[in-house]
């Protein structure tokens, strides 16, 4: 069995790992080829590009990069039209992957595209180039099922790879106690990975932080910081606050942080995931520039109620979320005071989180691999 793969996130590349040991399992002699990271490369993958160079953010940088990424895809195809995989498996980067897969599908290769795309979130229209580029496709999120099924593309909920990965228990005292954290109430404060998320929501979380500790001056909070670039910002940020004596600031290792944490607060985005999975209570903020929610309100997204995918995920919305001029900290700060001071309110949530990762643990790797194979049989 030969299959093609591209991926291009580092996300991206541990799915690719983990469904080669998969497949691997089931057939020791399959080839593995393509665009993969160091973990499908150490996990069997024939590299013919790193993932890296599909990794380009922002603005002007794609652009800048378009020529050499057209080249590289058309140099996949013609590689692959010559002699084609059983199967090839496109993990996200839908810009790249889709049209990739596209024109493989019509020289008669099976595609899978692993992760779908957010249609439901913005450009929803992207599900008809779905449906022209793939056989199937493997979701993560068990609601995305449905919308493809309405269209007739063939797709399977796979399970999400964070709900396999995270800890079922885990002891607060014990990494408490490793943090160096001695305090009845710990709050971990997440304000983002990009530098522009710390501008614009790093002092409003200090600024909450400074008023819950009026009314708790025994509080501690803890903070992991994304990248060594960061702290710098972040540092200041506190030390302007007047509370450093009361952050612990973390060099990464945002699930320790969480796990040591009564209650989370996070900017939007996947730690969200992560919190719920980890049965933290949690409270979300998130502010974008005026072009960039002007461009989000041109799309699908301004019909969204909620953006915490915890909160899409759950019947009734357990993540209280505080979007662009909402996002103040005196809202913020009540918030949070109010789990603290209601265990009710967080055993609730924390018991309809833990029944959410059980619904998301469904072993990702093996049924990612299993769909796989069973296309490439046919």
């Amino acid at each position: 069995m030969r299959i093609g793969l591209v991926a291009g996130e580092t996300s991206g590349d541990i799915l690719g790992a983990g469904l080669i040991a998969a497949i691997a399992q089931q057939y020791p002699d399959a080839v593995f080829e393509g665009v993969a990271g160091p973990l499908m490369l150490a996990a069997g993958c024939d590299q013919w590009e790193p993932a890296e160079s599909l990794a380009v953010f922002g603005l002007v940088e794609p652009l800048a990069n378009l020529p050499r990424l057209l080249r590289l895809r058309k140099n996949l195809v013609d590689r692959w039209t010559a002699s084609p995989p059983d199967v090839f498996v496109g993990i996200d980067a839908p810009d790249f992957n889709l049209g990739l897969e596209k024109r493989l599908h019509k020289v008669g290769v099976k595609t899978v595209h692993y992760v779908s795309p957010s249609i439901w979130a913005w450009r929803s229209g992207r599900i008809k180039t779905v449906k022209a580029a793939v056989d199937r496709v493997l979701c993560i999120l068990p609601f995305e099922k449905a919308l493809y099924d309405a269209v007739n593309v063939d797709a399977i909920f796979v399970g999400h790879p964070k709900a396999d990965s995270t800890p079922v228990d885990s002891d607060v005292q014990a990494t408490r106690q490793a943090l160096g954290i001695d305090a009845d109430e710990v709050v971990a404060i997440l304000p983002g990975s990009r530098s522009s998320e710390i501008k614009r929501l790093g002092e409003i979380f200090t600024a909450a932080a400074v008023k819950i500790a009026e009314s708790r001056p025994g509080i501690r909070f803890v903070t992991p910081i994304a990248t060594p670039a960061l702290r710098p910002a972040i540092e200041a940020q506190v030390n302007a606050s007047g509370l450093a004596d009361q952050f612990v600031l973390l060099d990464g290792d945002s699930q320790r942080a969480m796990i040591a944490a009564d209650v989370v607060l996070l900017a939007s985005g996947t730690a969200a995931l992560e919190s719920a999975l980890l049965s933290k209570p949690t409270v979300a903020a998130y502010r974008v520039g005026r072009l960039t929610r002007a461009i989000a309100m041109q799309t699908s997204m301004k019909k969204m109620t909620h953006f915490t995918l915890p909160n899409l995920l759950t019947e009734t919305p357990l993540v209280p979320e505080f979007m662009q001029d909402a996002a103040r900290p005196d809202a913020i700060a009540e918030e949070l005071i109010d789990l603290l001071d209601n265990p009710d309110r967080v055993r609730n949530i924390a018991d309809r989180f833990a029944r959410l990762r059980t619904e998301l643990a469904q072993n990702t790797d093996q049924r990612a691999a299993d769909a796989v194979i069973e296309l490439a049989k046919q």
